[in-house]
């Protein structure tokens, strides 16, 4: 077998057919499209629409909405960190920001910051510089000798 003989199985391929070109051609004068009416035309796109009957998307109830002002943080707990740190990809003696944490592979992508949370256990002495954080989380830095600083808020 040469590459200028490989071709297609029988059948494999249909060739397009041509609507619309004569009554002889079996696919002339409505082109497949039934008789006149909306359908028959061009342009037409009747998605959800049940004959009259009310659609489902407005039978069921609307709840809840979309803040747009809401913000979407990173969540990193303590036991992430000092994994980080024994890992040596952190320094403890540096105060750790979303930056740093971005360059040591703990967060992917920045968001709109950084929350701490308190799974997991922090033994080294740390100072955060960070969005938001839990009680837990802070009180979990505090026992380690550490310090949180949360940005933006009134001191």
């Amino acid at each position: 077998m040469k590459l200028n003989e490989i071709r297609d199985n029988d059948g494999a391929t249909h060739s397009r057919k041509r609507v619309g070109r004569g009554i002889g051609s079996g696919m002339g004068k409505t082109g497949g499209r039934g008789v006149k009416g909306q359908k028959s035309r061009s342009g037409v796109a009747i998605k959800g629409f049940e004959g009259g009957q009310m659609p489902l998307h407005r039978r069921l109830p609307k709840r809840g909405f979309n803040n747009i002002f809401a913000k979407s943080f990173n969540t990193v707990c303590v036991g992430r960190v000092q994994q980080a740190i024994d890992a040596g990809k952190l320094d403890a003696s540096a105060p750790v920001t979303v930056a740093v944490l971005k360059e040591a592979g703990v967060v992917r992508r920045l968001l709109d910051g950084v929350r701490l949370l308190s799974d997991g256990e922090l033994t080294s002495k740390v100072s955060f510089e960070i969005e938001g954080a839990s009680k837990a989380a802070i009180e979990a830095v505090k026992k380690a000798g550490g310090s949180v600083k949360i940005l933006g808020e009134a001191e």
